[in-house]
């Protein structure tokens, strides 16, 4: 959904950490899925919700004020959560951040959500679902590692980015799905390259045990993004 995701997993990677404990990497894990399953309960709610009830999805589209408001409020939570350590270490503050981003994000998600017919967002969901859930078990699992393509990654997100601006003056049916599958495809590879720095282990990057914040962070905006581009695949497939 935005081009400029890609600082997911960039800032705090801390080469050669190494969870000696595993009672440590587990209950790290165990937090950051907790958080995730909250932050993904609160946006399919939003989503729910605007897509069955009529009076709140015209509200919300003749209020073009309160998306934009809400993207304010992303760019800001976003950039504290990434940009200040001292915020997304310390509790509640990070919890608090990390609510209100949620909170943004999952109306700015519900509004774009409500523009589609409800049996194509609840297909994306189901794709969506299935597809985080492959990527999620294979990260674990797999003897490769990605958490040493994150300069790749990165500059496959601001080309992108690129191409999106460029899809934005163009309306054309298959550039829109080329460039939908691209980002659901990067930020697949990102679902995959976020899930490992979070295991640590035998990767080359890791994340610290107390950034258990900016991990679900990662890990959900990966997430929304692979949903996005896989509805604007059916969206505009079905045009």
């Amino acid at each position: 959904m935005y081009g400029g995701a890609g600082y997911a997993g960039e800032d705090p990677e801390v080469k050669g950490f190494d969870f000696s404990d595993k009672s440590i990497r587990r209950g790290f894990i165990r937090k950051v899925y907790s958080i995730l399953m909250v932050q993904l309960a609160i946006t399919m709610g939003f989503i729910a919700w605007f897509l069955y009830h009529e009076p709140t999805k015209k509200f919300v589209q003749h209020h073009t004020e309160l998306f934009i408001i809400s993207l304010v409020v992303i760019f800001v939570t976003m950039i504290a959560l990434v940009c200040c350590g001292e915020i997304r270490r310390k509790t509640p503050t990070n919890y608090i951040f990390l609510f209100i981003f949620t909170l943004a994000e999952s109306f700015v998600l519900a509004v774009c959500s409500s523009t589609y017919e409800v049996e194509e967002v609840m297909m994306a969901v189901g794709i969506t679902a299935a597809v985080c859930l492959g990527l999620t078990l294979f990260a674990f699992q797999t003897k490769y590692d990605f958490t040493m393509c994150g300069g790749i990654l990165f500059v496959a997100v601001l080309i992108l980015f690129i191409f999106g601006i460029v899809a934005i003056f163009i309306h054309n049916k298959i550039l829109h799905l080329v460039y939908a599958s691209l980002g659901a495809l990067i930020f697949s590879i990102y679902l995959v390259y976020d899930t490992q720095l979070m295991m640590g282990g035998s990767h080359k990057y890791s994340i610290s045990p107390e950034e258990y914040v900016f991990a679900a962070l990662n890990l959900y905006i990966d997430i929304i993004n692979i949903f996005m581009y896989i509805l604007s695949i059916i969206g505009t497939s079905r045009d």
